[in-house]
């Protein structure tokens, strides 16, 4: 695996009531929520890796710091920018930031590990054994 620093991946989509704090039950108003913002990063950071990554492995997210800057609210855009800005072993440490169609919302550290997939299937499954 030769991941070197400096790839790039970005996701956006619109803001509907199924990704709001109210639905996601992490606060009472109609705007993106948190969780969503979370798994916007993380997809940001999966498209940075399309393509570099061996067939059989895969990256897992284990570590996210994030800072939720602004309320968005239903109908807007938003989009997240992902940089890989360090390769340590398996572990892979990106940048984040998120944008509205206005400003800034949010930023993060977000921390991956790269995985060989069958095996992590192999040992999430044995636990349902256990």
């Amino acid at each position: 695996m030769a991941l070197q620093p400096g790839l790039t991946g970005e996701a956006g989509w619109e803001v509907t009531e199924e990704v709001t704090a109210a639905r996601w039950g992490s606060g009472l108003v109609p705007v993106l929520g948190t969780p969503a913002l979370v798994a916007l990063m993380e997809q940001a950071a999966v498209v940075a890796l399309e393509g570099h990554l061996p067939a059989e492995k895969t990256s897992v997210g284990v570590r996210i710091d994030v800072r939720h800057l602004a309320a968005t609210p239903v109908g807007m855009h938003v989009r997240a920018h992902a940089r890989l800005t360090q390769v340590d072993g398996r572990r892979l440490v990106f940048h984040v930031e998120a944008w509205d169609e206005v400003e800034k919302i949010g930023e993060a550290t977000h921390e991956r590990v790269v995985i060989d997939r069958e095996r992590f299937l192999q040992r999430v499954g044995e636990k349902r054994k256990g």
